[in-house]
């Protein structure tokens, strides 16, 4: 059996930055525990699987399709990177002829379309809500040791932390920050968080001026020690800074080692569209 398979660096105009994800193109069900077998053996932070859903379906003319993502380790239910390169090898790779795709997914239904050089992601928009410290001291103090936060908040619904770094602090800061995300998997006891999000206000001045707003993700309780940028990420950040800087249209930078931009803008509806540009760096096909 062979699989179509690429890889695609998302959140990135140019080869080997952004977040790469796998993407596997599936003509027919696979058994299930196959998933995560290739998974494991692409081993990058995310295999994303489009499926069809009816027998006719045809991945240049059908616009709705079924799409999962595994880590290494497990599924997950929303993966913004591994969603924006699933809809780059349909539109750029099958020549996908709809302007809008629609993926059924566990988040739900997602939309992505295309939009001059970018395509758009249509995700649900995340709220957070204050956060005790106390609750939560010891995975801060694993992850940034004696930094000063400016704010804690908590995302229920993605069980993600969201730590602010004070505004004194420059982009540097938190680019050079050495994180050993392993040390969050004992430092967490309340069980409640599976993603630590760190992130700083961005700068209005200097030679990084632009961005609203910077971000480290980590995910050490999926197999992530970091991810390199974060679709998912962004869907609470997006909801927090919108309402910390009262902005609804946001240029965000994530810092990781390899770097990513992403251009959020907030709906009327109550969800978030986060755009970003690709690049196709793999094409092949997986045998089984």
């Amino acid at each position: 059996m062979q699989i179509p398979t690429f890889t695609v660096d998302a959140f990135t105009d140019r080869p080997f930055s952004g977040n790469p994800a796998a993407v596997c193109l599936l003509e027919s069900d696979l058994n299930e525990d196959v998933h995560q077998k290739i998974a494991t053996e692409m081993n990058l932070s995310e295999t994303a699987f489009i499926r069809k859903l009816h027998p006719g379906d045809d991945f240049t003319k059908s616009s709705c399709f079924g799409l999962r993502w595994f880590t290494p380790a497990n599924e997950v239910p929303l993966c913004g990177h591994a969603t924006l390169a699933a809809a780059a090898v349909l539109f750029h790779i099958r020549k996908n002829t709809n302007a809008v795709l629609t993926f059924v997914t566990l988040s739900g239904e997602l939309k992505a379309r295309r939009m001059e050089d970018h395509i758009v992601l249509d995700l649900p928009l995340y709220l957070t809500y204050p956060q005790l410290l106390q609750e939560v001291e010891d995975l801060i103090k694993a992850a940034i040791g004696d930094m000063v936060v400016q704010d804690l908040r908590y995302s229920p619904d993605t069980k993600k932390l969201l730590v602010r770094l004070s505004d004194a602090y420059e982009r540097s800061v938190l680019e050079e920050l050495q994180v050993n995300a392993q040390r969050f998997l004992s430092a967490e006891k309340t069980g409640k968080v599976k993603g630590l999000i760190l992130t700083l206000k961005g700068n209005s001045s200097g030679k990084h001026k632009g961005h609203d707003f910077y971000s480290r993700y980590f995910a050490p309780w999926y197999g992530i020690p970091e991810d390199p940028v974060t679709g998912s990420a962004h869907a609470v950040l997006s909801s927090y800074w919108s309402e910390q800087l009262g902005k609804k249209e946001m240029l965000a930078f994530q810092c990781s080692r390899r770097g990513g931009e992403l251009k959020i803008s907030l709906r009327n509806d109550g969800r978030v569209d986060i755009a970003g540009q690709i690049a196709i760096v793999l094409k092949g096909n997986l045998t089984l």
